[in-house]
């Protein structure tokens, strides 16, 4: 873990918090919070700290559902500024996962990536620097391009090989200036999701190559291998990541009492780094046990150019560990197990 974080003082003494700093009632926005990771992330909060008030925004652009639990989700596009900052007046910590993810998606709707994750998350950043709210940001292991080294850490060299990884790359930028002297801030350097959730008895998934593999077996259709193969990933469950920004919005709560401001970045991933083969061999494997389903896996044309073919994918989450408290919970193997048994 990189930080960057320093703490506000008067007189070369450090602040000291005082009754009157804390934050007895926080209240915690969510952007993009109709979609995969948000709806999980206020489902977390919801269950860890049902006292605390959520507020939860989205402009619906992929919306998996309406509403969490008792919280009704506001329609609020990021780029309108105004809006925004309405919507976000009284917060306490801002989780800003609203986004144009994914590399295909930024590469179809460069404009749209462009206007949501760069103007977006640049009015979400000016709206904490000049409310003082806190900030978690994530900004994804796509802004390395081919990492150098292993584990991954932080503090390597940005060098995206898309426009999503560069989108983001001024997202994590624009955070890290305006947080400066301003406001605390967390950005978390995300690895590759999986995993599906439920709210309110919705299921709620997105096409990440696990889930992917799981849908084509479930199908019984073989599962397409992009060349060569012997790319890996690290893997980090829906879950996990969620659970993640409840550790971050509490350690936030705390640097905001105490009167700190800057950046703090964190890797999260998880222990698992496997090539995309592995993978789908995985898959096929307990397709077989728990479905008695025969699927081949095959080797296909990579049509994609801006990625990474590295073959490893270690990561040191460390920093999570130690700073939040955080540590991945769910496995590979057991959460496509899980998706392969279906009802039971």
């Amino acid at each position: 873990m990189t930080d960057t974080t320093h703490t506000e003082t008067d007189g070369g003494t450090d602040t000291e918090t005082t009754d009157a700093d804390r934050i007895d009632d926080p209240t915690i926005a969510v952007t993009g919070a109709a979609g995969y990771i948000g709806s999980r992330v206020v489902v977390e909060f919801q269950e860890a700290h049902p006292d605390w008030e959520i507020v939860a925004l989205d402009n619906g652009y992929r919306a998996q559902v309406d509403s969490i639990g008792d919280i009704e989700i506001e329609h609020v596009d990021i780029r309108n500024r105004n809006r925004l900052e309405d919507a976000l007046a009284g917060a306490d910590v801002v989780c800003h996962l609203a986004a144009v993810s994914g590399v295909d998606d930024c590469d179809e709707n460069q404009d749209l990536a462009y206007e949501v994750n760069v103007t977006g998350t640049n009015n979400v950043a000016w709206f904490c620097r000049k409310t003082g709210a806190a900030l978690a940001f994530p900004f994804s292991m796509a802004v390395l391009g081919d990492p150098q080294s292993f584990p991954i850490t932080t503090d390597q060299p940005r060098d995206p090989l898309n426009w999503y990884g560069r989108t983001k790359l001024l997202g994590e930028r624009a955070v890290e200036t305006f947080a400066d002297g301003a406001f605390p801030a967390h950005l978390f350097l995300k690895s590759n999701l999986y995993g599906e959730h439920a709210v309110d008895g919705t299921e709620v998934g997105k096409p990440t190559v696990i889930n992917f593999f799981v849908n084509r077996a479930l199908a019984g259709e073989t599962l397409t291998v992009y060349e060569p193969g012997t790319q890996a990933r690290n893997f980090i469950h829906v879950k996990d990541v969620a659970r993640a920004y409840v550790r971050s919005a509490e350690r936030l709560l705390e640097q905001l009492e105490r009167g700190e401001t800057g950046t703090e970045t964190y890797e999260i991933a998880s222990d698992e780094d496997m090539s995309v083969m592995r993978v789908a061999e995985i898959v096929r494997e307990v397709a077989s046990e728990e479905r008695g389903i025969d699927i081949d896996v095959e080797l296909v044309e990579n049509p994609r150019s801006g990625e990474t073919m590295v073959e490893e994918f270690g990561v040191d989450i460390s920093g999570a560990r130690e700073q939040l408290g955080w540590t991945p919970e769910e496995g590979v193997k057991n959460s496509v197990r899980q998706l392969l048994k279906g009802p039971t």
